[in-house]
C-alpha cells in the first residue's frame, strides 16, 4: 500500500535498470559528510538517506555516523542497495536498508541526526515530506537535499544533444502515457524556497560544491540511458529514440576516442536546519 502523497508513477519509474543506475551514477562525494557534520556540531548518530535509490549516496555514511539507514520505495533499486550490502560481509554494521516512503518514515520523533535526498527530493511530495522530516529529525538536527547538475559537463555540442534528448523524452512520454500514469517532478530550483516557507527550520541555505570522477565513452552515454524519462521511453516504445541515442553515441565516442577523462561534476545543496 502507497501512502497517502504518494505518487505510483514517481515510484515505477525507475523500475528494471537499477544495475545501470549504479554503475554509471555518481556516487555521493565525501565532501557531503565534512559539510553535514560540520553545520550538526559533532559526529551524527543517526543518518537517514530518503530515496536512496541503490546506496549510491548512503554507504558514504558508513563510517562517518553511527547508524546510517537508507529508505527506498522502489523495490528493484532497493534490491540493488541491498545485494551491494550483503556484498560488504559485515564490514559495514552501522548500515541498513528499507522500504520505505518520505512522509512515512520508520523513525521515533526527535531521532535523527541528519537527513539526506540525494537526486531524489524533487520527486517526492515536499509539504508532507517535510513535514514528517519535521517530527523525525532532533532539534539542531539537518536536512540536507542535494543533486548534481546534469549534463557532467564535457562538451557544448555533445552538452546539447543530451539536453535535446531529454527534452525529446518528456515530450514522447507526454503523447505515449495517459496523464494519470505520468510522473510528476517538483521544480529542483524551488527546494530552497519551499524549505523557507514550510516553517520547520530555523535557517536554510544554498551550498554549491564540485566534484571530479572518471569517466569514458560508456559511462557518459550510460548517464544519459539511466535518467527514468530515456528509460520509460525505452519501455513503451523502445524504437522511439533510436536514431537520436545512436548518434548522441557517436558524437560521445568520437570526443572520448578510447581515453577515460576526469570529468567535472557540480553539485546543488539546500540544506536546512531545525
Amino acid at each position: 500500500m502507497i501512502p497517502a502523497g504518494n505518487s505510483k508513477p514517481n515510484i515505477e519509474r525507475f523500475l528494471g535498470f537499477q544495475d545501470e543506475y549504479d554503475r554509471y551514477r555518481p556516487e555521493a562525494p565525501p565532501i557531503v559528510i565534512e559539510l553535514l557534520t560540520r553545520y550538526l556540531g559533532r559526529r551524527p548518530s543517526l543518518v537517514a538517506d530518503v530515496g536512496c535509490g541503490t546506496g549510491l549516496s548512503t554507504f558514504l555514511w558508513k563510517d562517518a555516523a553511527d547508524t546510517v539507514t537508507g529508505v527506498e520505495p522502489n523495490p528493484d533499486m532497493l534490491g540493488k542497495a541491498l545485494e551491494k550490502l550483503r556484498l560488504l560481509k559485515g564490514s559495514a554494521q552501522s548500515l541498513s536498508f528499507i522500504q520505505g516512503f518520505s512522509n512515512q518514515l520508520p523513525f521515533s520523533p526527535d531521532s535523527v541526526d541528519i537527513i539526506t535526498c540525494s537526486q531524489s527530493f524533487h520527486w517526492m511530495d515536499p509539504e508532507s515530506t517535510l513535514q514528517e522530516f519535521s517530527r523525525c529529525l532532533r532539534q539542531g538536527g539537518i536536512f540536507a537535499a542535494y543533486d548534481c547538475d546534469w549534463p557532467l559537463v564535457l562538451q557544448p555540442d555533445i552538452e546539447a544533444r543530451y539536453n535535446h534528448l531529454i527534452v525529446a523524452s518528456e515530450a514522447m512520454l507526454a503523447e505515449l502515457q495517459p496523464a494519470a500514469e505520468q510522473a510528476r517532478k517538483w521544480d529542483k530550483e524551488g527546494h530552497l524556497s519551499r524549505m523557507k516557507a514550510c516553517g520547520v527550520f530555523t535557517y536554510a541555505r544554498e551550498i554549491v560544491f564540485h566534484n571530479t570522477e572518471n569517466c569514458d565513452a560508456q559511462r557518459y552515454v550510460g548517464l544519459m540511458l539511466s535518467q527514468g524519462g530515456i528509460q520509460t521511453v525505452l519501455k513503451l516504445d523502445p524504437a522511439a529514440l533510436a536514431q537520436a541515442i545512436a548518434g548522441f553515441t557517436a558524437d560521445v565516442e568520437q570526443f572520448f576516442q578510447g581515453r577515460t577523462l576526469p570529468v567535472l561534476i557540480s553539485y546543488r545543496m539546500r540544506v536546512g536546519v531545525k
